[in-house]
C-alpha cells in the first residue's frame, strides 16, 4: 500500500511538472490563469506566480486582469517574496482603488513588509515602508477586521525603530569625550527618539540613558562648569523618578542624585 502511494504521488508530481512546462511555453492567458489558480490551491506558489507573469497585462481592462494581478501578488506573498508581493499589491490598489481585493491588498502590502523587516542593527528603510503601508491601510479601512493586527504590527515596528535609536544613543554614550562631547549627541538622539515614539517600550531606557549621559558630562567637566551641569543632572533625575517611581534602575539613579547633590548648593 505504501509503495502504491509513493508511485501515485510520483505520477501526480510528474504530471503537474509536465503541465507546468506546457504552461510556461503557452501564450494562452486563460490557460495560464486557470493553471495558476489550481497551483495556488495546491500551495505550489512559485509555479502560480511564474505562470501569471504578464497575464494581467494581457487581460488589461477586464475583470480577469484584476483577479490575475491580485493572485500574482498573493502567490508571491505566500512564497515569502514579500518585496515582490508588495510591489504587485501596491499596483493592484493603485489601479483598482475600489476593487474587490483592495482592502486585503493594502493590508498584505504592509504586513508583508512587516514580516520582511530587518533586525534593528540593519538599515530600517524597509521598516519605515511597512509602517507607511500599514498606516495607509488603517486610514482607508478603519473598520476592517484586521485593524488590530495592523496596529500591533505598527507598534512593533516603531519599537524596532526606537531600539535602533537607543543603540545609536548608546554608541555615542560609550564614545564619551572621544573627539568631542558625545554625551550631548547621545542626549539629542535619545530625546528625538522619545519625541518620535513616545509610547515605545524603550522609553524608560532612553530616559535613563539621558540621565547617565548628563551625569557623565558633568563628571568630566572642568570645575567651573560642574555645578551648572550637576544641576541639570538633578533635574533629569527628578524627571526620571517621577515618570518611573518603581523603576528597577532606582538604585543607580539614586546614586547619581547623591553625587550630583554634593556639587549643587541648596
Amino acid at each position: 500500500m505504501y509503495k502504491y502511494l509513493l508511485v501515485l504521488l510520483a505520477t501526480v508530481a510528474l504530471a503537474s511538472c509536465g503541465e507546468y512546462q506546457r504552461v510556461l511555453k503557452s501564450n494562452d492567458a486563460d490557460y495560464r490563469l486557470d493553471f495558476a489558480k489550481r497551483a495556488f490551491e495546491e500551495k505550489r506558489y512559485t509555479q502560480a506566480a511564474t505562470a501569471l507573469e504578464n497575464v494581467p497585462q494581457v487581460f488589461k481592462g477586464s475583470e480577469k486582469a484584476e483577479d490575475a494581478l491580485y493572485l500574482l501578488a498573493l502567490s508571491n506573498y505566500e512564497n515569502k517574496d514579500y518585496e515582490t508581493a508588495g510591489t504587485y499589491f501596491k499596483q493592484y490598489y493603485q489601479r483598482y482603488p475600489k476593487g474587490k481585493h483592495t482592502e486585503l491588498s493594502r493590508f498584505y502590502a504592509g504586513y508583508g513588509y512587516y514580516l520582511d523587516s530587518p533586525d534593528s542593527q540593519l538599515d530600517q528603510s524597509g521598516t519605515i515602508k511597512a509602517i507607511q503601508e500599514l498606516q495607509g491601510f488603517l486610514d482607508y479601512f478603519p473598520r476592517s477586521d484586521k485593524v488590530s493586527i495592523a496596529q500591533n504590527a505598527i507598534f512593533e515596528l516603531q519599537d524596532k525603530l526606537t531600539l535602533k535609536q537607543l543603540e545609536n544613543a548608546q554608541l555615542y554614550y560609550n564614545l564619551g569625550t572621544y573627539l568631542g562631547n558625545n554625551y550631548e549627541s547621545a542626549v539629542i538622539v535619545a530625546r528625538n527618539a522619545i519625541k518620535d515614539y513616545p509610547y515605545s517600550k524603550y522609553k524608560e531606557d532612553l530616559e535613563l540613558l539621558i540621565l547617565k549621559a548628563r551625569y557623565q558630562e558633568a563628571r568630566e567637566s572642568v570645575d567651573e562648569k560642574k555645578a551648572e551641569r550637576y544641576s541639570v543632572v538633578i533635574d533629569e533625575y527628578y524627571s526620571f523618578i517621577n515618570n518611573y517611581p518603581d523603576t528597577p534602575n532606582r538604585e543607580e539613579a539614586d546614586n547619581i542624585f547623591k553625587i550630583a547633590s554634593r556639587y549643587v548648593k541648596e
